[in-house]
């Protein structure tokens, strides 16, 4: 813009100003559309999601009533992994996920958790249900695992187990006899619902014997997070600690 021309008051001649010029632009960080940031954001959230489930914790979904009544059907639950890193396998009375190792599964157990969320998350792996199985170790490798004694008792190591802090009231340790040696490497596994769990008592004809390797193993249950009404944090049973 130019201004008018204006006259000196001292020698009466007329001035004229210069034009005013646009301020140069400041160097500076481009702004991106929000549908870029929006999208970048996503990226880096899935990114985090994903490692977070490779190396640290996951979600499942609960599908059956095996593990009643520690974990009821349709309970989701987190589990980590970090107990397990440097090569330390599952320990007794941990509550582990696992891949299924051949056949264990039916139609029943292998649906998703439902709801859109659930069907996405699904999708980028980060709530994966199919194709895995929650139970209870009660033997390690080289544990001799037998039921029952006099009284019952499923004993490991020939250590009866009180099992009363994890058994649903009047559930029964087994109403199966068997006497088995774990193999090195491997776990035997049982359902907290015990008249009602498909677990290592039920393949002993199996070809692996009912035994599950630990190599299959996901990570360690440590905490029920849905629904909020049986949310809790869960620990390995005192019973164990006397097994050696």
């Amino acid at each position: 813009m130019t201004r008018a021309p204006e006259e000196d008051p001292e020698n009466g001649a007329t001035s004229v100003a210069t034009p005013l010029a646009d301020p140069e632009p400041v160097d500076g960080p481009r702004q991106l559309p929000v549908w870029q940031e929006m999208a970048l954001l996503l990226a880096v959230a899935l990114v985090l999601a994903v490692m977070i489930k490779a190396f640290f914790m996951q979600a499942f979904y609960i599908p059956s009533a095996s593990m009643d009544d520690t974990l009821v059907q349709n309970d989701r639950i987190l589990v980590q992994k970090v107990s397990y890193w440097g090569g330390a396998g599952p320990h007794r009375g941990d509550i582990v996920v696992f891949a299924d190792p051949g056949g264990w599964l039916d139609a029943s157990e292998t649906r998703s958790g439902g709801g859109p969320l659930a069907r996405v998350l699904e999708t980028v792996g980060l709530y994966p249900t199919g194709g895995h199985l929650v139970k209870r170790v009660i033997g390690v490798g080289g544990d001799e695992v037998k039921c029952c004694d006099a009284h019952g008792r499923i004993t490991v190591n020939g250590v009866p187990l009180n099992e009363r802090s994890y058994l649903a009231p009047g559930e029964k340790p087994s109403l199966t006899d068997f006497d088995v040696r774990v193999k090195p490497g491997y776990l035997w596994v049982q359902g907290d619902n015990r008249s009602n769990s498909a677990d290592s008592r039920v393949h002993l004809g199996d070809p692996g014997g009912g035994q599950v390797p630990a190599d299959d193993v996901v990570g360690k249950v440590f905490a029920v997070v849905w629904p909020l009404g049986h949310a809790t944090v869960l620990h390995t049973p005192a019973t164990f600690r006397s097994v050696r």
